[in-house]
């Protein structure tokens, strides 16, 4: 599988939002028309996929569009460590996967400890449903997730990281 053909894949796995893939599309295009222009004039046909896009290139780029349009359609808790479980309550309630399953988050915002506990606890109340909390890191201090269908996590995390990605489960 292509870097550009795995980028499409695990848009579609994490959500289901036609606005989701574009979104990373339009990065993944950018940053090769970018480095056509800075090209010397050597011919690099060898660095491309079968859509011209250059592998490797923009990942960093196309990964924050990801979260970027998760977070616009709403499919993303977007938590800091220091946040507590209410936060986290409160963040998933409004995302849509749990509010087309009616789940009732005021149970993890009873749970005490840090924003793995909180998560932990709302992956448990998710699974009933086929659902999975899944963490996507971005930096030291961010905990972006996102409700992703249980039977894609595996798959989710796999892909990211063959592009060079982490997400994983935090449960």
């Amino acid at each position: 599988m292509t870097d550009y053909i795995a980028w499409e894949r695990l848009c579609t796995l994490i959500d289901d939002d036609p606005e989701i893939w574009p979104s990373v599309q339009e990065v993944l295009h950018v940053g090769a028309d970018d480095d056509r222009e800075e090209d010397d004039g050597d011919d690099h046909q060898a660095d491309t996929d079968e859509s011209g896009v250059e592998e490797d290139d923009g990942a960093d780029e196309a990964w924050g569009a990801l979260i970027d349009a998760l977070d616009d359609c709403g499919a993303l808790a977007y938590l800091h460590a220091d946040d507590t479980a209410m936060e986290l309550a409160d963040a998933l309630a409004g995302v849509p996967r749990v509010v087309r399953i009616g789940l009732d988050t005021d149970e993890i915002g009873d749970v005490d400890g840090d924003v793995p506990t909180a998560s932990a606890a709302a992956d448990a109340l998710l699974a009933p449903a086929g659902l999975a909390l899944v963490f996507l890191e971005e930096d030291s201090d961010a905990y972006p997730l996102v409700v992703v269908p249980r039977e894609s996590v595996t798959e989710i995390v796999d892909t990211a990281a063959a592009l060079g990605f982490v997400a994983r489960q935090l449960s």
